[in-house]
C-alpha cells in the first residue's frame, strides 16, 4: 500500500489522530510572533482543512492540497461554515505542480516527515523551494526523534534529517523542539521549523 492510499484508507476508517478539529497552536505563533505577512499560501497536506481556514481568516490567499477526497470534502464543508474562501486540490504534492505559484508561505503538519526516504524528502524541499517567491517561507512541523515514544504516533525525524533535505534550498530560521496542537494528554513532540528559500544566482 502506498503512503497516498494508507491516508485515504485511514481518512474512510476514521483513524486520523491528527485531526484535531482546529489549527495548530504552532502555525498560529509562528506566523503571529514572526510576523509573517498575509500573502498566498499553499497549505500541503491539508486534511479536513482547519490550518487552511485559519490563514484564510487571517488575510491569506489560501490553496490546500491533500490526497484524500474524503479530507477535502469535509475541508469544503468546513469553509463554507466559516464563510471563508480557500481552494482545495486533490493532487501529489511531490509528483505535480500546483497552479497559483509562486507562493509567499508554504505550511505543512506532518507532510515532509511522511516520506521515509532522503531521496523523497530532499525532492520535497525541492519542491517547496519551486512553488515558492523570492525569499519566500516554509513553516513545517515534523515528528521529533528524541521522543522515546510507546506506541503508535506520527513519523519521528532527527534535526539532521531535516537539515540535509532543506539545506540545499533553504536557510533554516529557526528550529525549536516542542510538540505537535493534539487531543491527547500527552501529545507527539514535533520540531517547528521555519526556513526562507535560498536566494540562488
Amino acid at each position: 500500500m502506498t503512503m497516498e492510499e494508507s491516508f485515504r484508507e485511514r481518512y474512510r476508517s476514521g483513524d486520523t489522530p491528527w485531526d484535531i478539529g482546529q489549527p495548530d497552536f504552532n502555525l498560529i505563533e509562528v506566523v503571529t510572533k514572526h510576523p509573517i505577512p498575509s500573502s498566498k499560501a499553499l497549505d500541503i497536506g491539508c486534511g479536513t482543512g482547519d490550518n487552511s481556514i485559519w490563514l484564510a481568516q487571517n488575510g491569506f490567499q489560501v490553496i490546500g492540497t491533500d490526497t484524500s477526497g474524503i479530507a477535502l470534502e469535509k475541508a469544503k464543508e468546513k469553509v463554507s461554515k466559516a464563510n471563508v474562501e480557500c481552494d482545495f486540490i486533490l493532487v501529489d504534492f511531490l509528483k505535480n505542480k500546483i497552479e497559483g505559484a509562486p507562493f509567499g508561505f508554504v505550511f505543512d503538519r506532518g507532510c515532509f516527515h511522511a516520506f521515509s526516504s532522503e531521496n523523497d524528502r530532499r525532492r520535497f524541499a525541492q519542491n517547496v523551494a519551486a512553488h515558492l517567491e523570492e525569499v519566500g517561507l516554509w513553516l513545517t512541523l515534523v515528528g521529533n526523534a528524541d521522543e522515546h515514544r510507546q506506541g503508535p504516533g506520527p513519523p519521528q525525524r532527527t534535526a539532521g534529517v531535516i537539515v540535509s533535505a532543506v539545506e540545499p534550498y533553504f536557510q533554516i530560521l529557526s528550529l525549536t523542539s516542542g510538540h505537535f496542537g493534539s487531543n491527547r494528554p500527552n501529545p507527539p513532540r514535533a520540531w517547528i521549523c521555519l526556513m526562507q528559500k535560498r536566494h540562488l544566482p
